[in-house]
């Protein structure tokens, strides 16, 4: 159990993660993860909805399901209730989840896969770099593979076959890449909205510490505030006013929890916030707790 959202994000085993918290209250994570043979097996539980930075370990491939669709986007793309998603190791991808997720998830290195595959006269797709990132499963089968993997992760130590379960998980995956349908069916104006997100998205970056306004990210964007409302209403699920906020706060958050800050007045004013009193109150809000509280947390 975790209620720190950066500890949660460095929970998964040779994953890189980065969160930010974008739904208001205290924050509870839990991670259950385990290793079998080639297999990684886990369920990650967070309270509040999330902004997800992803990316798997090299040679992996990886497919997961989300418990509770409604909200949840991967790459900006709505996850549909007959969908599963997957991405290859150190291609990066965006998660949005709600509050209150759950995401059974299995990580395989990918020579494991071809090898069985090949052993046993099956071809499989996996997936390229940059590829849709949804695949569509039978719901039935969604709903085996969510039973297996809690079947691992819940197991004790000795209370299952662990050769016979890899094999089984294996298995499972060979079924799905050896028949993949991929969903591409997006709106028409899913292209140039996620280009708009971008756009603002590596701009934010690029500029660091430094306050950015909306007027600036539509000139950025080259677009209306009403597209730029629109593009991030669509592909986060959060208005642009929300996503500069709720991350210059997690910056901040971040920067308290790394022992390199001298102090709350120090942080917050390395991202910009310079009304104290009014940093506070909207770091408590979103937070659950004063920015105080975090330093003093992680000090020493």
């Amino acid at each position: 159990m975790s209620d720190d959202i950066n500890e949660q994000a460095v929970g998964i085993t040779d994953w890189e993660q980065e969160y930010d918290q974008i739904s208001a209250g205290r924050f509870h994570g839990s991670i259950e993860e385990c290793r079998i043979g080639a297999l990684q097996v886990f369920r990650e539980h967070t309270s509040q909805a999330l902004y997800q930075q992803c990316e798997v370990w090299a040679g992996a491939v990886w497919v997961g399901i989300p418990v509770i669709r409604e909200d949840f986007r991967i790459n900006g793309q709505a996850v549909e209730a007959c969908d599963l998603m997957w991405r290859r190791g150190r291609d990066p991808f965006e998660l949005v989840t709600p509050e209150g997720s759950n995401i059974l998830s299995v990580a395989v290195h990918e020579a494991v896969l071809e090898h069985h595959a090949q052993t046993q006269g099956i071809a499989i797709t996996l997936p390229e770099a940059g590829c849709c990132p949804r695949i569509q499963a039978d719901p039935e089968t969604i709903r085996e593979m969510g039973l297996l993997i809690n079947k691992v992760v819940s197991a004790k130590p000795g209370s299952i076959d662990r050769g016979i379960h890899e094999d089984l998980v294996i298995m499972m995956l060979l079924d799905q890449l050896g028949d993949v349908r991929l969903n591409n069916q997006l709106p028409p104006s899913y292209a140039h909205r996620r280009a708009v997100v971008d756009r603002v998205r590596d701009y934010v970056l690029e500029v660091g510490a430094l306050p950015v306004t909306l007027d600036e990210l539509c000139q950025v964007a080259c677009v209306s505030r009403r597209t730029l409302q629109y593009s991030f209403d669509s592909i986060l699920g959060i208005s642009p006013k929300h996503f500069l906020r709720t991350g210059r706060l997690n910056r901040v958050r971040r920067l308290l929890s790394s022992q390199e800050a001298g102090s709350v007045s120090d942080a917050a004013a390395h991202y910009g916030f310079y009304h104290l009193s009014q940093f506070a109150t909207d770091y408590k809000r979103l937070f659950g707790e004063l920015p105080s509280q975090t330093l003093k947390r992680h000090a020493g």
